[in-house]
């Protein structure tokens, strides 16, 4: 059964995959995300859900893993609206991965001189930082593009 998530970064995400992987309850999420910005492009990320034995066990009850993938690519027509394109990016979508401070959040980075759409999923936290992370482009060279203001 899906289901749809709002995210802080505006995107919908889908649950399109839940996969049981230990005897502790952990599963690994799999979330379609449509960028709201960028019609036709699809990302799939996926998380661990840690279960409620394995955050007892480890004596993190509020809390799952940073650890994510991301996997971005054309499902579509591309139609690119108001975008930002400075090398910081705009975040896509933000899913909480904690009670506080902690997020897996997807940022978009546009890469002007190579036309290509950047995709980072990372962990955002106050502790350790940001220090996992998967990327995945979507190359728009020779693609019929339309770009709407």
């Amino acid at each position: 059964m899906a289901s749809v998530v709002l995210s802080s970064g505006g995107a919908l995400a889908e649950e399109i995959g839940d996969v049981n992987v230990d005897w502790l309850g952990g599963d690994i999420k799999i979330e379609a995300i449509d960028d709201p910005k960028v019609k036709g492009v699809t990302c799939h990320v996926s998380y661990f859900d840690r279960g409620l034995l394995d955050r007892v066990r480890n004596g993190q009850i509020f809390s799952d893993p940073s650890n994510s993938a991301i996997s971005c690519r054309q499902t579509g027509p591309i139609t690119i609206g108001d975008i930002e394109k400075d090398d910081g990016g705009e975040k896509v979508f933000s899913k909480r991965t904690s009670l506080l401070w902690k997020s897996v959040d997807v940022t978009r980075i546009y890469d002007e001189e190579r036309k290509t759409l950047i995709y980072l999923s990372h962990a955002t936290q106050v502790k350790d930082g940001s220090a996992k992370m998967a990327l995945s482009t979507v190359p728009l060279y020779g693609q019929e593009v339309t770009w709407e203001d």
